[in-house]
Parts: C-alpha cells; structure tokens; sequence
C-alpha cells in the first residue's frame, strides 16, 4: 500500500470516528435522509468555523490599528527631537542593557547583510 493510500485510509478513519460524513455508504442505509443530516452537520461546522474567523481577523485587525497607533506616536517623540539628544538615549540604554544592544545590532547587521547580498 503506498504512502498516498495510507494517508487517505487514515482520513478516512478520522472522520468516521468524529462522524462528520459517511466515508463507504453500505446500502439502503444512507438514504436521503441521512445524507441531509451529514450536510447539515457540515454546514453548520463551517458556519462556527467562518465566525471563528471573523473573530479571529477582527482581533486581528484591532491588534494591528493598536500597534500601528503606538508606533506611529514613537515615530513622531522620535522626529520631534534633537539628533544629539536621540544619540545620548541610545548611549545610556547601551550602558543599561547591553547584551539587548549586541542582540539588537547583530539583528539590525544581518538584516542589511541580506538586503546587500542580495544586490
């Protein structure tokens, strides 16, 4: 048995077990009647998956518009001041924090390594 058959034969074995859809209908006894019952189950699977999603993009899309806001607030404290002054914060958090400050050039050097490398 190849790789291809085991997999579906494992599908299938899944979903008889969760009883989503008849996987080999044997006679008269998947009639209409339970055939409307497997599609409703499906439906309605698909309806709670479709507002998991929709909750799950609106968050989504409030988490982007909440850091996007505080990043555009940093970017205007940062273009309101003075170049020395903004020189003089970067050398005080270095001596605070400086394994962030290697970590943090380390990153900032391969980054610019890729984008160089790749012209």
């Amino acid at each position: 048995m190849s790789e291809f058959d085991q997999e579906v034969k494992k599908a299938e074995q899944e979903l008889e077990q969760q009883s989503l859809v008849p996987v080999s209908p044997q006679g008269e006894e998947f009639g209409s009647s339970l055939d409307d019952e497997y599609l409703g189950d499906l439906k309605m699977q698909a309806q709670e998956y479709q507002q998991k999603f929709q909750d799950a993009a609106i968050k989504a899309k409030d988490f982007a518009s909440e850091k996007f806001a505080q990043a555009s607030d940093k970017f205007k404290e940062i273009s309101n001041k003075d170049p020395k002054e903004l020189v003089e914060e970067a050398k005080e958090f270095a001596r605070q924090k400086p394994g962030q400050t290697i970590l943090i050039s380390a990153a900032v050097g391969l980054v610019l390594g890729l984008l160089l490398k790749r012209r």
